[in-house]
């Protein structure tokens, strides 16, 4: 059973794992069909996407009048979202922003430009947990492929688990959709998912007060 984290007659909020692909995969990996099986409805609108090994709050659309409304919000970058990352490798700075165009790389990857083309811009923050590991909290302005991988290893910081960026192997990728806030019908909506129990547990200390 996937973990919900906030149903509306409208749309309906996932707390997605990480390994599980949201759609185009056949058999019962695919988030998109278990989902519609699991609130027994027809038919879902995917109004954002999440990589397969990333985890976090995922949107669907119970209507296509609340899928284009939504959808909007997301092609304007009005949608807030917040995630959380690991990393040991020592970041070029540990507060800032990352921006510059997206390229297409080698093997499916993707590399950052001095171009116009493409272009990503992500705010980031980070906290030391212990040594030779840190918390990244990553604001994407933008919505590219792969950005915030990028961004990371940018910094010279992959992803923990990114092994694809130039990350130390891991149990898995240490990415997480960890917060998104919108508004939607004169209603402020903010949803969190939690972390996962592989993840460190004095995370949560260091976090953004929810209710900012």
């Amino acid at each position: 059973m996937l973990e919900i984290l906030l149903q509306t007659a409208d749309f309906v909020a996932v707390n997605k794992p990480a390994g599980i692909a949201v759609h185009q995969e056949e058999g019962e990996d695919n988030l998109l069909q278990q989902l519609a099986k699991q609130l027994g409805v027809p038919r879902l609108w995917l109004l954002h996407r999440l990589d397969k090994p990333t985890s976090g709050v995922l949107l669907f659309a119970l209507n296509p009048q609340a899928a284009s409304c939504l959808a909007q919000q997301f092609a304007a970058h009005a949608m807030q979202k917040t995630y959380l990352a690991l990393s040991d490798g020592k970041p070029l700075k540990k507060q800032g922003w990352v921006k510059g165009g997206m390229e297409k790389s080698r093997r499916g990857t993707w590399k950052l430009t001095r171009s116009q083309q493409n272009f990503a811009v992500t705010q980031f923050h980070s906290s030391s947990l212990r040594p030779n590991l840190r918390l990244f909290v990553l604001q994407p302005h933008t919505g590219k492929t792969h950005q915030l991988r990028v961004a990371m290893k940018s910094l010279s910081a992959p992803i923990l688990g990114d092994t694809a960026y130039g990350g130390t192997t891991a149990c898995r990728l240490f990415l997480h959709a960890w917060r998104i806030r919108f508004h939607y019908l004169d209603t402020v909506f903010d949803i969190t998912a939690p972390l996962g129990s592989e993840w460190p547990s004095d995370i949560p200390a260091l976090l953004p007060d929810n209710s900012a």
